[in-house]
């Protein structure tokens, strides 16, 4: 299983981040080319079941309330991804990572919607990685594919 990360993370995102609270959402886009490597990482290989796509930065303080993948174009026939976070250093006993906290296996190869089915709402201690973890096939076809987590930035503790 490769870890492949995106090298250009997050797109779209007006102002600063204040430590005193405001409602944020951060956009992370996630397109494959024609033989299904990621567009903009440091990968050149097609994603394989198993790997862990790294989207971007959840910064410490942000409270995580709600995400989405929005599928355009979507994987091959039976790709499914679970999204959640990781930390990069070492993990969090009071915040612990889970590589599903927002969404568990959900089908990446059909265009739609896919809202979080989570019912926890936790607040990153520290910096964290929003990563998605594909499964069943590989992705061997273009995608188009915007991941968008919304939370209250609370500042770091």
């Amino acid at each position: 299983m490769a870890t492949i990360k995106r090298t250009a993370a997050r797109y779209g995102q007006f102002g600063g981040f204040s430590p005193y609270g405001n409602m944020t959402v951060l956009t992370y886009a996630l397109a494959t080319n024609a033989i299904g490597a990621v567009i903009d990482s440091d990968s050149v290989a097609a994603i394989a079941a198993g790997d862990v796509i790294d989207l971007g930065e959840l910064p410490a303080g942000m409270r995580l309330d709600d995400a989405q993948i929005l599928i355009k174009t979507g994987m091959t026939a039976t790709v499914t991804g679970s999204l959640g976070f990781k930390y990069a250093d070492t993990d969090s006993t009071e915040v612990p990572q889970d590589a599903a906290y927002f969404i568990n296996a959900g089908d990446l190869a059909t265009a739609g919607r896919l809202r979080a089915n989570t019912g926890k709402l936790v607040t990153l201690p520290k910096p964290a990685r929003l990563i998605l973890t594909t499964g069943v096939a590989a992705n061997a076809k273009a995608s188009d594919i915007k991941v968008i987590v919304s939370g209250e930035l609370k500042g770091p503790r």
